[in-house]
């Protein structure tokens, strides 16, 4: 009875749907990661959802970077979405191309951020002198270009923000619901057949 209810739905793409829906709204809000400049004098809120920079306390966006971030929301919000009718429905025809179409895009999206954060890192280093940290705090010396043949060391603290961890958590959950289909689409509803009693035939006469 207990296997037969475990294995009625993928439990698996149920939490990864919903935690994906909820990594999305709280991303609206709270930055992957983050990037302090002196003292607030540059800020930067990165993630795939949305994506803010400050400098002097005055919030500004960059209009490409805000029409990417509408295509990953949209995207994340259908993955959610079919996680969720997949999890529900596991053994259709269809669920396989419904999972293979929802599982990876939350995958994706903390692995291109990560990997897109670190190769911004090292061409700041590598083209522009500038040390940016991922993690932690640093001391850094600005380009002299950008002070008129001067130099301006200052403090940098960055860091990933819990948001991003719960967007991992989500893409995890995705990628176990992938593995644990194996279990649901095989596994068979026992039905029990219990045999009707035999009606007893009516007595023969006895003969004189």
């Amino acid at each position: 009875m207990m296997n037969a209810i475990l294995t009625k739905f993928n439990w698996f793409a149920l939490a990864g749907g919903a935690t994906t829906l909820a990594m999305i709204a709280v991303s609206l809000v709270y930055p992957w990661w983050q990037l302090t400049v002196g003292d607030n004098l540059l800020t930067v809120d990165a993630s795939p959802i949305n994506m803010n920079l400050g400098f002097l306390d005055a919030s500004f966006s960059i209009p490409f970077i805000w029409a990417l971030n509408i295509i990953s929301i949209l995207s994340l919000l259908a993955s959610g979405i079919t996680m969720l009718i997949y999890a529900v429905l596991p053994r259709k025809s269809y669920s396989k191309h419904l999972l293979d179409f929802g599982y990876k895009k939350p995958l994706y999206t903390v692995l291109f951020f990560a990997i897109g954060l670190v190769a911004t890192t090292m061409i700041c280093q590598m083209v522009l002198n500038f040390s940016i940290p991922l993690m932690g705090s640093t001391t850094s010396t600005l380009p002299i270009p950008f002070v008129s043949g001067m130099t301006l060391t200052v403090m940098l603290s960055a860091g990933f923000q819990w948001s991003f961890w719960l967007a991992a958590v989500a893409a995890g959950l995705c990628i176990a619901a992938r593995i644990y289909h194996k279990k649901v689409a095989t596994a068979e509803p026992k039905v029990s057949i219990t045999a009707a009693p035999r009606a007893e035939a009516p007595p023969i006469p006895a003969t004189k």
